[in-house]
């Protein structure tokens, strides 16, 4: 019988709720202190996760809960990224 694999998951900043990584939204400050999308998953940096939803992105905006967990300022275009990713993949993991 083949090992059943371990679904990684991660805390929602906004709204607390531990979902698949796949379901979230990563949030990445890279070394050189850039702060963008990553869609992958897998760039090198400090990561933030955020639900694919636009209530927990306007909250994560309006709180600036993405500034304190990365410790920089975050741009509003990564906050426009994410609310442009959920227009062009309406309910895909939500």
């Amino acid at each position: 019988m083949p090992k059943q694999r371990k679904i990684p998951l991660r805390k929602c900043i906004a709204c607390q709720e531990s979902t698949e990584k796949k379901g979230l939204f990563r949030i990445v400050r890279s070394p050189e202190g850039e702060v963008f999308l990553d869609l992958t998953g897998k760039k090198n940096g400090r990561g933030a996760y955020l639900s694919k939803k636009a209530e927990c992105i306007q909250k994560a905006k309006n709180k600036n809960l993405l500034s304190r967990h990365l410790g920089v300022t975050v741009p509003d275009h990564v906050f426009d990224e994410m609310i442009a990713y959920l227009e062009t993949h309406p309910s895909n993991d939500q």
